[in-house]
C-alpha cells in the first residue's frame, strides 16, 4: 500500500542524509545502522495503542527500533514538562489533549515537523497543531465523545433505545425512565452515570452551544448543561458527584459492570470495553452507541450531522532529541498518522485520527464491537470540535472552570453563584493578564 507520506518510504535514504550532514562529510554513513528512539506513553499494560504503532513500524524499518517509556496517566503532563527541563525526556512525546499544546510549542519544547505532515492534509486534526505556518506534532487518533448505552438493561426497563435522534431533554427523561423501571425490575443499576471530568459537561456544552467560546471568559453557556445533571443528581437517575468521588467509581465499571444503563463518554472506551470483556473486569452484554445527545433537533437524526466534541491526541519531537534520530523520528511520526497505522489502531478498537471506510470496517469487524446500524453512524459520521482551542490562555481558563465544575456538582456553590466567580476570575486572573 502506498505510504502517506515520502518520509515514511525513504526513511532510510533521510536518516542517511541527517547523519552525513552531522558526521562530516568523509566519514561513512550506514543508513541500515540500529537506530532507537525513544516514544512516551501510560498503562503501558492496558493501552496497547503505543506497543501497536511501535510494532507496525518495525516492521516496515527493521532497523529502527521504538522504545516505550510509561507515564502516569493522570499526571502526564506534569511529569513530561518536569523531565522536558531535566533533559531526560523522550525523543517522542504524546500530545495528550489541546490543553497544554500551546505552553509546550511556545517553550521551543516541539521541533518542526511540517516535513514529516507534508501530505497528510486529509487529516482535518492537522490544523490543531499548526503555529505561523509550522506543525509541531502530527495526530495520530481523534477521539470524539457518543453515548453508550446497554441494551439488556434498557430492555428490562421497557424504555426504547436511542436511536440517533435524542436531544438533552430525550436523554434526561430516558435517565430517569430507566431508574424507575429497571429499580421495579429488581436491579439496582442507575438509568445513567456521569463521570467526574468536567468534559462530561462542559466539553459538550461548548461545542453544542451557538456562539459559546471557552476565550470568551462568558460562561453562561454552560448553565443549562449543570441544571441537567443537578435535576439527574437530585432526581437518583445518577449518581452524585459527591458519592462519584467519594467510592472512587470508575466510568469502566459503572458501564462495564452494568452499574449503569448509558454513559456519554469518548470512543477511547470501545477499546478498554473489549478488553476487560475478554480479562472479566467487564461484563459480557448487548451494548451499543448513538451520537451524543444535541443542543436541538438540528443536529439530531442520521440525515443530519451531530456535534460533538473531543481533543486529537498527537505525537511531537522532542527538539533535544539526538541529530542522528530526528529522521528516524519524523518517519515514526510520519506513520503512525498513516491509514497502515489507522488500520492498526481500528484493529485494537482505537479511533485513529484518520477514519475512512477502511478503517471503520477493521474496528466494525472486531469481536464484540456492536452491528446496528446507529452505532456505525455514531463512530463515523459528526463534526468534532475541540474541547481546548489553542491559546495561551487556554490552561489557565481550564484549571479555573475545573474548580467550578466541582463546586457546582457537588452542590457547595449555587449555580449562578459559580459561574459568576468563574467569569471574574477568568478575567482578572488569566484574560487581562
Amino acid at each position: 500500500m502506498k505510504r502517506a507520506i515520502p518520509a515514511v518510504v525513504s526513511a532510510a535514504t533521510a536518516l542517511a542524509l541527517v547523519l552525513a550532514g552531522c558526521s562530516g562529510e568523509d566519514e561513512p554513513v550506514d543508513p541500515d545502522a540500529p537506530v532507537t528512539i525513544t516514544l512516551a506513553g501510560w498503562s503501558l499494560s492496558s493501552t496497547p495503542e503505543f506497543k501497536t504503532l511501535a510494532d507496525g513500524f518495525k516492521a516496515s524499518h527493521p532497523n529502527v527500533t521504538v522504545e516505550l517509556k510509561e507515564y502516569d496517566t493522570a499526571n502526564y503532563d506534569t511529569q513530561m514538562t518536569a523531565d522536558l527541563a531535566a533533559g531526560t525526556a523522550p525523543d517522542v512525546y504524546v500530545q495528550k489533549n489541546l490543553k497544554n499544546f500551546y505552553t509546550y510549542s511556545s517553550g521551543g519544547q516541539l521541533l518542526d515537523v511540517s516535513d514529516a505532515a507534508a501530505d497528510l492534509g486529509s487529516v482535518s486534526a492537522l490544523a490543531s497543531y499548526q503555529v505561523d505556518g509550522k506543525m509541531y506534532a502530527i495526530p495520530y487518533r481523534q477521539d470524539s465523545w457518543v453515548l453508550y448505552y446497554n441494551k439488556e438493561l434498557f430492555a428490562k426497563a421497557k424504555v426504547p433505545p436511542p436511536d440517533g435522534t435524542w436531544t438533552w431533554d430525550d436523554y434526561v427523561t430516558a435517565a430517569k425512565q430507566l431508574s424507575t423501571g429497571l429499580k421495579a425490575a429488581g436491579s439496582n443499576a442507575s438509568g445513567t452515570y456521569q463521570h467526574v471530568f468536567q468534559s462530561t459537561v462542559q466539553g459538550l456544552a461548548l461545542a453544542q452551544t451557538p456562539g459559546a467560546d471557552l476565550l470568551s471568559g462568558n460562561f453562561d453557556y454552560l448553565k443549562p448543561y449543570y441544571q441537567r445533571s443537578l435535576d439527574l443528581q437530585a432526581a437518583g437517575a445518577q449518581p452524585t458527584f459527591g458519592t462519584a468521588n467519594t467510592n472512587k467509581l470508575t466510568y469502566q465499571a459503572q458501564f462495564g459492570k452494568q452499574q449503569s444503563a448509558m454513559m456519554v463518554m469518548g470512543t477511547w472506551y470501545i477499546a478498554t470495553l473489549l478488553n476487560q470483556r475478554k480479562s472479566g473486569d467487564a461484563d459480557t452484554f448487548e451494548w451499543g452507541i448513538a451520537p451524543a445527545p444535541q443542543f436541538d433537533t438540528s443536529t439530531t437524526g442520521t440525515s443530519a450531522t451531530p456535534v460533538t466534541f473531543g481533543d486529537p491526541t498527537g505525537l511531537g519531537i522532542n527538539p533535544r532529541i539526538d541529530k542522528s534520530k530526528v529522521a528516524a523520528a519524523k518517519a515514526f511520526v510520519g506513520y503512525a498518522a498513516s491509514e497502515d497505522a489507522a488500520k492498526a489502531l481500528a484493529g485494537i478498537g482505537i479511533t485513529p485520527a484518520r477514519v475512512t471506510e477502511a478503517v471503520s470496517a477493521t474496528l466494525f469487524g472486531l469481536d464484540g464491537v456492536p452491528q446496528d446500524d446507529v452505532s456505525k453512524f455514531a463512530y463515523a459520521t459528526h463534526t468534532i470540535k475541540p474541547e481546548n482551542p489553542v491559546s495561551k490562555h487556554t490552561a489557565g481558563l481550564q484549571n479555573i472552570l475545573n474548580e467550578t465544575h466541582s463546586a457546582i456538582l457537588s452542590n457547595s456553590k449555587g449555580l449562578d453563584e459559580a459561574i459568576n466567580e468563574a467569569q471574574n476570575r477568568a478575567k482578572n486572573e488569566v484574560l487581562n493578564q
